[in-house]
């Protein structure tokens, strides 16, 4: 178990960036910014947190741009509330942080869990979001129906469903100081992956799962994704994200992702009605930005930059 000091340690660590907490949607999250410009707030997935944009930081920062990462609610830095963990609420939580930081709107940029959220909050609050960017993860339907039709899917997603258990995925996740973070990194990257991030860095990751508490609220917004398939508010959050996203979207993608296909990810592009822009990076897993985050960094700053991203 992480102790409290070493916990501030993995959160906050010094760097290009400075470290402080916003209040929004009832919470206060933790945030890392650097540079001055137009807003760039990035999100995390599972299961990391918000030093997984580290890369990302300073090269937008170095672009002319205002870049923000966020701890999630429960992750991080962040407050870990006792609920709040679907995805409209978390949405809610990242718009609310665009507005706590002063800014009239802001480009979200997510991977993974932190993807789907990007998703939900360009189409709950469009007004909010000027760009969208996202990394491994298809449309929210797109993501339902794969899971529920696509036998591949709904395999390379065995995690999620192995999620559903009451207690046993957070002592998992937490045994052995981490260890199931570092193989699940391992595992659903590429072969680049070993010269981008040593042991020392991704121990980090390892050692934030262990802080009390972050495994039970990392797993959360996965027992909603499922259990909700058949309740109403499921329904109800399927049938509100038919709303077409109105904002310019570049969709990343790994063509060696194991987790979600790219067969699953390919298509989100019906549910935008403005332009989109598709990108397979060749030989990358489901950490593009970490695998190679040279490249991931100079195709998002080039899209952020193109003043007319349809061509």
């Amino acid at each position: 178990m992480t102790h409290p000091d070493s916990a501030a340690a993995v959160v906050r660590p010094e760097g290009p960036w400075t470290h402080r907490d916003v209040a929004a949607n009832g919470a206060r999250f933790h945030i890392a910014e650097a540079g001055e410009g137009p807003l760039v707030l990035l999100l995390h997935g599972f299961p990391q947190y918000w030093w997984t944009w580290r890369h990302q930081l300073t090269a937008l920062a170095g672009a002319g741009y205002r870049a923000v990462a966020m701890d999630l609610r429960g992750v991080g830095g962040s407050d870990r509330t006792p609920r709040g963990y679907d995805p409209a609420n978390l949405a809610l939580d990242v718009t609310g942080v665009i507005r706590s930081l002063g800014e009239p709107d802001a480009a979200l940029v997510g991977h993974d869990l932190g993807g789907y959220l990007a998703w939900t909050a360009a189409v709950m609050r469009p007004k909010l979001v000027r760009r969208l960017a996202v990394a491994s993860m298809p449309h929210p339907r797109r993501w339902r129906a794969a899971m529920l039709t696509d036998v591949r899917q709904t395999g390379a997603g065995s995690h999620i469903w192995g999620f559903q258990r009451p207690w046993v995925p957070e002592r998992q996740l937490t045994a052995d100081d981490g260890a199931l973070v570092g193989r699940l990194i391992r595992e659903w990257s590429g072969p680049n992956l070993h010269d981008a991030l040593d042991d020392a860095a991704l121990a980090r990751f390892q050692r934030a799962m262990c802080i009390p508490s972050t495994a039970h609220c990392s797993v959360e917004p996965y027992r909603w994704l499922v259990r909700s398939m058949a309740r109403p508010d499921g329904f109800q959050f399927n049938r509100r994200m038919k709303r077409p996203v109105r904002v310019p979207t570049l969709h990343l993608h790994g063509s060696l992702d194991p987790v979600l296909r790219t067969r699953s990810a390919a298509g989100s592009g019906e549910y935008v009605e403005a332009p989109y822009r598709w990108r397979l990076f060749d030989g990358l897993g489901h950490f593009p930005h970490e695998e190679d985050p040279e490249v991931f960094s100079a195709e998002l700053i080039e899209w952020l930059r193109d003043p007319e991203p349809d061509r």
